[in-house]
């Protein structure tokens, strides 16, 4: 096992040092590793619908040669102002890590929670390795550029198939372990944003799978969809793949749309939990002998509560940040759907619960909290006040309806509702932005003219291209990770051993025990 761990070790650090600074083309954008030049008059040019037009600025050089000057000190601070508040929310997603390890925590039994929490903290440095080694550079090593941070305009690699005489994109190219033309201070704030997206996406099978999953299964996990599900994915919608180009190519809406990533990184982690729960099978005591499912409370339902708080407060960077610019003033808008729908489907569930079951269930209504959450992020920035509290209303119940049939029904032990939180609300999110789009934002996204709207707002086609997404995410996803758990398992166990489930994980699995002096001890009677 160690000399495995070593020859591991030596192959990336030889890796590394042998990938070729890739030679720059006379004509090609070069790396600027300090931001320096980046950003100048050029991101002025139609800035705002009073900003200079490219023949202004051609004269005001010609005329004004201190105003050129100072045009191009504009542009710097502007750009420089979109990368802080880039940077800044991807420190508020960073800080929602805390927020799953506390609520998944919170949500499992007491003689698990070190376990759950060791999977929470080594998901984000595992993950975070793997999408350096070669996970961004799949997702957005086509991408083309960043507009709004004025450069990454060396991240132009895309493999692709061509179809039709239509180039559908499938993976980028450009950007492995963040080397050679990718060393570049756009390139990087890029990645680190990006980045704490993925994390989100590979904590979440951790829920669902928590207080009976063996750590060493759990690490190649967190490098495998690090390094390989996650990216192909958000390439196809984010990196400039085939799924972004469905509307320049077949006119359906500007193509699969997700704002800030409701199927990208919530569905993903929820279909990925789906094929973990699955292969892992139930708790130990989940269910009775006819199949009717016992209720195995979470121990610290204050601290699980406490980590949904958490949550919501990092979504803000979550969906306002993925306009990538504090110069769009589309973010107040973002911010505030955000916040409504998540009001409301605290509420429905809340309300839910109570109604069919007698009492406002407040760890149902936490979830229902993210539930909303999850649902607004892909629509944040395309619909009005009306329609956010109605998606986050809709994804309450959605919730509260899924957790029941997954528990009793498919018989699948999630004990966070990650599935649904996620994976089912995930998809109701993509679905909500080809219904709810009310056309006032989101012109020429993807490349297609005009504002995105959706059914209700005369653009059934739009619909279509979010149906198309959904399908994809879920066959693609689920087959790979199913595959994967199935051929993991045959090498490493997932599920712990029986004995030590039923004494609890933490001093097995990871040599810590999270609640030392609750534990019984025998005497001498």
């Amino acid at each position: 096992m160690k000399k495995g761990i070593h020859f591991l070790l030596l192959a990336l650090l030889t890796l590394t040092l042998a990938l070729p600074l890739t030679a720059l083309a006379d004509d090609a954008p070069a790396p600027d590793p300090s931001g320096a030049s980046i950003g100048t008059a050029a991101d002025v040019v139609g800035a705002t619908a009073g900003a200079p037009t490219k023949e202004d600025k051609a004269t005001l050089a010609e005329k004004e040669p201190l105003a050129a000057k100072l045009a191009d000190v504009v542009g710097h601070n502007r750009i420089s102002i979109n990368m802080v508040w880039t940077l800044v929310c991807g420190f508020l997603v960073m800080f929602m890590q805390a927020g799953f390890a506390l609520a998944e925590t919170g949500f499992t039994r007491a003689k698990n929670a070190g376990h759950t929490m060791a999977m929470n903290m080594m998901v984000y440095g595992i993950g975070m390795l793997g999408y350096w080694i070669c996970g961004f550079a799949l997702q957005m090593g086509g991408v083309g550029g960043v507009a709004s941070l004025g450069g990454a305009q060396m991240l132009a690699s895309e493999v692709s198939i061509n179809i039709g005489g239509n180039d559908f994109g499938l993976f980028g190219t450009t950007g492995f372990f963040l080397s050679g033309v990718s060393y570049d201070a756009v390139v990087f704030s890029l990645f680190l944003f990006q980045m704490v997206f993925m994390d989100t996406t590979a904590t979440i099978p951790t829920g669902t799978m928590a207080e009976r999953w063996t750590f060493k299964s759990f690490v190649p996990y967190a490098f495998f969809i690090s390094m390989f599900v996650y990216p192909l994915y958000a390439n196809w919608v984010w990196g400039g793949g085939w799924l972004s180009t469905l509307g320049k190519y077949f006119a359906l809406g500007h193509g699969t749309v997700d704002f800030a990533g409701s199927s990208v990184v919530h569905m993903t982690g929820g279909v990925a939990a789906l094929a973990g729960g699955l292969i892992l099978g139930p708790r130990l005591g989940k269910y009775r002998e006819d199949g009717t499912p016992n209720a195995l409370p979470g121990h610290h339902i204050p601290m699980a509560v406490a980590g949904c708080f958490i949550l919501a407060f990092g979504w803000f960077g979550f969906n306002a940040g993925s306009t990538l610019s504090g110069t769009d003033l589309r973010i107040g808008v973002v911010a505030t759907n955000t916040m409504l729908a998540s009001a409301a489907g605290a509420f429905s569930a809340m309300m839910y619960m109570w109604a069919f079951y007698g009492k406002p269930d407040i760890s149902m209504a936490a979830n229902g909290l993210l539930a909303g959450l999850v649902a607004i992020t892909a629509p944040c920035a395309f619909v009005n006040s009306v329609s956010a509290v109605i998606i986050g209303a809709i994804a309450g119940v959605l919730l509260c309806l899924s957790v029941f049939f997954v528990e009793r029904t498919l018989k699948i032990d999630d004990p966070v509702g990650a599935i649904s939180v996620h994976g089912v609300n995930g998809a109701f999110g993509l679905l909500s932005v080809g219904l709810f789009a009310d056309g006032s934002y989101g012109d020429a996204l993807n490349g297609v003219e005009g504002t995105v709207k959706g059914l209700f707002y005369g653009d059934g086609s739009q619909l279509v291209a979010q149906l198309i997404g959904i399908c994809t995410n879920f066959v693609f996803v689920f087959l790979v990770m199913y595959t994967f758990f199935k051929v993991l398992n045959v090498i490493v166990p997932l599920r712990v051993k029986p004995e030590h489930e039923l004494e609890g994980l933490d001093q097995y699995e990871v040599a810590v025990t999270a609640y030392p002096e609750f534990v019984l001890q025998k005497t001498h009677r």
